[in-house]
C-alpha cells in the first residue's frame, strides 16, 4: 500500500509562494491516510497542463512502476488535460489516482479529459475572438501607461519587460527598510505588516493601500 505523489503549479511564483501547493499535499495527504497508503515519495513540476514532456512526472511514474506505487494527485488536471496523454498514460499499465474522485474508472478519465481539453481549446478561441473583435473597434490593446515610454525611445517587448523588472525591484529595495520597520515594531502576518504600510503612508505599487497579497509579493522580491 504504497503511493508516489505528485504536484504540479503552472508557473515559477506559484511554486515559489506555495500557492496552490499546500492545498495539493493536504487534499493527496487526506486520501492516502484515508486509504492506508504509504507517501514514499513526492515529486513537483513548474509546468503548464499543457504540455505533455515533464520529467517529474516521468520520473514519479518510473519510481511508482518500479516500487509497485500508486501515483497520486490532487486533481486529475494535475496530471494532464490532454485525451492523448491520459490515454497513453493508462495505456502503459501506470497506476494512478485522483484525490477529488478516487472511485474513476478509465472511462470516467477520458470524458473528463475530453471535457477539459475542449473546454481549453474553448477559452483559447473566445480570448482571440475577443481581442480581434477590440482591435477591428479601434481598441488600442496592451498597457499604454507603461509602454509609451518605451514606444518613444523605439525600444520593443523585450526591453519593456526588462524595465518593469528593474523599476519593480527597485521599488522593492527602496521598501525593505519599511518592511523592517514595520516588523521590528511587532507586526508579523501579512495583514499586519499591510496595516503598518498603510499607517506610514507608504503607496502600493498602484498608488492605493497595502494588502496582504501584495505585501507577499513585495517580501518575495526581496528575498529575491
Amino acid at each position: 500500500m504504497k503511493a508516489v505523489a505528485y504536484y504540479r503549479v503552472s508557473t515559477a511564483s506559484q511554486a515559489r509562494s506555495g500557492l496552490g501547493l499546500e492545498a495539493q499535499r493536504r487534499a493527496v495527504g487526506d486520501m492516502c491516510a484515508s486509504r492506508g497508503l504509504e507517501i514514499i515519495d513526492q515529486f513537483t513540476e513548474v509546468e503548464s497542463g499543457k504540455r505533455d514532456d515533464r520529467p517529474e512526472l516521468n520520473e514519479a511514474l518510473r519510481r511508482a512502476k518500479l516500487t509497485g506505487a500508486t501515483l497520486v494527485v490532487a486533481k486529475l488536471d494535475r496530471l494532464s488535460r490532454s485525451v492523448a496523454f491520459l490515454s497513453a498514460l493508462q495505456d502503459s499499465g501506470a497506476k494512478f489516482v485522483a484525490a477529488d474522485m478516487p472511485e474513476a474508472n478509465e472511462l470516467t478519465v477520458h470524458l473528463l479529459a475530453a471535457v477539459a481539453q475542449a473546454e481549453r481549446k474553448a477559452i483559447s478561441t473566445r480570448t482571440k475572438e475577443a481581442l480581434r473583435a477590440a482591435k477591428e473597434r479601434g481598441v488600442k490593446l496592451g498597457n499604454p501607461n507603461g509602454a509609451a515610454a518605451l514606444q518613444r525611445a523605439g525600444k520593443g517587448n523585450i526591453a519593456a519587460i526588462a524595465a518593469c523588472k528593474a523599476a519593480a525591484e527597485e521599488r522593492a529595495l527602496e521598501l525593505a527598510e519599511e518592511v523592517k520597520a514595520v516588523r521590528a515594531s511587532g507586526a508579523k502576518s501579512l495583514r499586519e505588516i499591510a496595516a503598518g504600510l498603510n499607517a506610514r503612508h507608504i503607496e502600493s505599487p498602484r498608488g492605493g493601500a497595502w494588502h496582504p497579497s501584495g505585501v507577499r509579493r513585495l517580501i518575495e522580491r526581496i528575498r529575491a
